[in-house]
């Protein structure tokens, strides 16, 4: 995958150079809002957005709210209600969000994960009470790179500068690129029923293993620790099933958390480890096999170190002169010895 070259992308220019849209409050079903009225007391109120993405205000016919800004709404309770008979005047009419609702969303392409995913759902324990009676919207959970990041983050061959949201037969097209390096980058919010396609490079690109707001929120790697000193993984401090690591860890990074690096030279010197993987362009299952102190050694060791894969396994093997001890003790050899001595 290293040896394959990149499809080409959009030209980026200086870090911080691009504009980015001003936020418009997109309503969604399920959202809440309050609609006040002037001088109707009967109409006014609290409402959510129906399943179908309408408005059901109280004696008017509904109101398309899916997909529309709010000052679009307020336009289309004004007509509604003047085309009604209900007012001579053009009323006053106010829309504020009061709380954002989960979106169900559908992510395809270079993530780990494709597949649907919830954002913007909040636990009951962590809704904001007074941020909702102030009619404050919620929006920082149902954006874009909310919903890459729980579809299992962004692949290394992502083509971050073509993330593409469908959205009722329309296709908006954004540049990520910014979200690696910090610097701000759009993240629009997402509708009940959108279609995130993420294009693939083709290769494999080093500056997207980094964490970020799209990168997976870590690497679990399934690890078999089965040398001395460590008799257990237990006593290594490894949990049974599986380990949760930074995203960006190397091949190495991850054999000294497996406690497999260090002890007697002479009894180590030819500890090795093995890391099966998979490509995640190709899926085709990979094994790769290392000699720990010539990884520790190799100043040129970044070549062929491997980044760890979200679901990767290693294993991690004594060197035969702790292989030919242990045998001695089970056959009882060096106890033997030991008595004699």
């Amino acid at each position: 995958m290293n040896a394959q070259s990149c499809a080409p992308d959009q030209k980026l220019g200086p870090a911080g150079s691009h504009i980015l849209p001003p936020e418009i409050d997109i309503l969604s079903p399920g959202d809440l809002i309050d609609v006040s009225i002037s001088d109707d007391d009967v109409i006014s109120g609290k409402y959510e957005i129906s399943q179908d993405g309408m408005l059901r205000l109280m004696h008017v016919p509904p109101v398309i709210a899916k997909g529309r800004s709010v000052d679009a709404v307020e336009a289309a309770v004004r007509k509604v209600l003047i085309d009604g008979g209900l007012y001579n005047i053009v009323p006053l009419v106010s829309i504020r969000v009061m709380d954002f609702a989960p979106a169900r969303v559908f992510v395809a392409g270079a993530v780990f994960e494709p597949g649907s995913v919830t954002v913007g759902a909040i636990a009951s324990t962590s809704i904001d009470r007074l941020r909702q009676e102030t009619i404050g919207g919620r929006t920082s959970e149902r954006r874009l790179a909310r919903a890459l990041q729980s579809a299992g983050g962004v692949r290394p061959d992502a083509d971050l500068s073509r993330v593409a949201v469908v959205r009722g037969g329309h296709k908006n097209v954004y540049d990520m690129r910014p979200v690696i390096t910090g610097h701000a980058y759009p993240d629009p919010l997402l509708l009940e029923g959108d279609q995130i396609e993420i294009p693939s490079r083709d290769c494999f690109q080093e500056e997207l293993m980094v964490p970020s707001a799209v990168s997976p929120p870590g690497v679990k790697v399934f690890m078999s620790n089965l040398s001395v000193p460590a008799s257990s993984n237990a006593q290594a401090a490894i949990s049974k099933d599986t380990v949760e690591l930074r995203y960006g860890t190397r091949f190495l990074q991850a054999v000294f958390s497996l406690n497999c690096v260090g002890g007697a030279r002479l009894t180590n010197s030819n500890r090795s480890a093995v890391l099966f993987t998979r490509n995640p362009i190709t899926g085709q299952s990979i094994v790769i096999e290392r000699n720990l102190e010539q990884l520790l050694r190799r100043g040129d060791r970044d070549d062929f170190d491997p980044y760890l894969m979200p679901g990767d396994a290693l294993a991690c093997y004594d060197s035969s002169v702790i292989n030919i001890t242990d045998l001695a003790t089970k056959i009882g050899i060096i106890g033997a010895l030991g008595v004699i001595m």
